[in-house]
């Protein structure tokens, strides 16, 4: 995939109409339905407050949450409108449909330097399947589309792909980082390539591990699938998280590793515990040395150490995974480790969302880190070497 794609700063947005798609898929208070966390809508400002500088008319639009049936009041984005004209200091008119009359006339309507908020793309059941319809009729109300999204990039819908085919479609600056990073990391990155893995199956990360033997100096391997490398390789995992039906495929890669002179690391300890609990009795045994009745839930301290030197001479690291059960402060030390770690190093740090974005965020180590991506699947996607649909779309430099 070209990852080298036109940005808004490219196309001259003066006096048009441009359709920005963002990711407002935010995070809401089951009760109340109050935002929870506004950092994606901050996440999307640069881009917003750029085409209102240069004297574009925005109509954004976003989908949030998972509507079984049509519109659903509880998915509306009214308070993320509400929200977004506090954070950009002026008004952020809203439609309360996507094609219909209200979005339509207010589209119309919308002048230079005026954002216009559609409501949830979802609510309209041809986006998911990137109707053309659909996409033709979100197209019909601007003379631009730009893609800033890029938690949503892995998916062909009507709003992050359809629409591409009936306007020239730029990045915002939220995917041009992305696509800087990500992309350069992947296409040429500064070496040794470090890639840490964890989080709890093989299973999800079959393609990344795949690709990434292609391209990585080391993989480290952490969380709940190294016991599936572990049994793979003889060891007893107690009652660890254990995928069986892959257990063929780990011994594969270990070989293929070999084969490509890719340094496989795996854990040499781990702290066990005798229940999946956050007070649990836990000890620290040697890798595959579980005893019946217990399960790994975090990497023991020499590993630690080991993984922590992989690290230090790194020229580039990528990180999607934590190390161990994050969630229980006592079984958190391997995740903690690895973070510090990564904040000391003077490599290139590209944390890939999900977990490991939350971990380094609660640690306080986010701005010590060069890159941390707004998209866990897409970032997944990404590392897989797959093509996505919402970047594919876009026009290249």
């Amino acid at each position: 995939m070209n990852y080298n794609k036109k940005t808004v700063r490219d196309v001259d947005v003066a006096g048009k109409k441009v359709l920005l798609r963002c990711d407002f898929n935010v995070p809401q208070d089951k009760e109340t339905g109050a935002i929870t966390s506004d950092k994606r809508i901050v996440a999307a400002l640069p881009t917003i407050q750029y085409l209102l500088e240069h004297d574009a008319a925005v109509i954004a639009c976003s989908h949030l949450g998972k509507p079984k049936n049509g519109p659903d009041p509880k998915l509306s984005l009214a308070p993320v409108a509400q929200r977004l004209s506090e954070l950009l200091g002026k008004p952020v008119l809203f439609a309360h449909d996507v094609v219909g009359e209200d979005a339509k006339a207010k589209a119309a309507a919308l002048q230079p330097g005026q954002i216009l908020l559609l409501e949830n793309t979802r609510f309209e059941k041809g986006e998911t399947k990137n109707d053309p319809e659909l996409a033709k009729a979100m197209a019909s109300m601007a003379d631009l589309y730009v893609s800033d999204a890029f938690g949503a990039v892995h998916r062909a819908h009507a709003s992050t792909a359809g629409v591409a085919a009936y306007l020239p479609a730029v990045s915002g600056f939220l995917i041009q980082k992305e696509l800087e990073f990500l992309g350069g990391a992947i296409a040429n990155p500064k070496r040794p390539l470090v890639a840490i893995l964890g989080g709890s199956k093989v299973s999800s990360k079959i393609g990344v591990i795949n690709n990434l033997l292609e391209i990585a100096d080391t993989i480290i391997i952490g969380g709940g699938m190294a016991y599936t490398f572990s049994a793979a390789q003889g060891g007893k995992v107690g009652n660890s998280l254990l995928e069986a039906d892959w257990m063929d495929y780990s011994k594969d890669m270990i070989e293929k590793a070999k084969a490509k002179g890719v340094k496989l690391l795996l854990p040499v300890d781990t702290v066990c515990a005798d229940a999946f609990a956050a007070d649990a009795n836990s000890q620290v045994v040697k890798a595959g040395e579980i005893p019946d009745g217990w399960e790994g839930l975090d990497i023991g301290p020499e590993t630690v150490k080991l993984y922590c030197d992989a690290v230090a001479d790194a020229g580039t690291v990528i990180w999607n995974g934590p190390m161990g059960v994050f969630e229980f402060p006592a079984f958190a030390k391997g995740t903690e480790a690895v973070a510090e770690a990564l904040s000391k190093t003077s490599a290139i740090t590209i944390i890939g969302g999900g977990d490991s974005a939350a971990a380094v965020e609660q640690l306080g180590y986010a701005d010590k880190m060069t890159h941390i991506s707004t998209g866990g699947g897409a970032s997944l996607e990404f590392l897989e070497g797959k093509e996505l649909p919402g970047v594919a779309c876009l026009l290249d430099q």
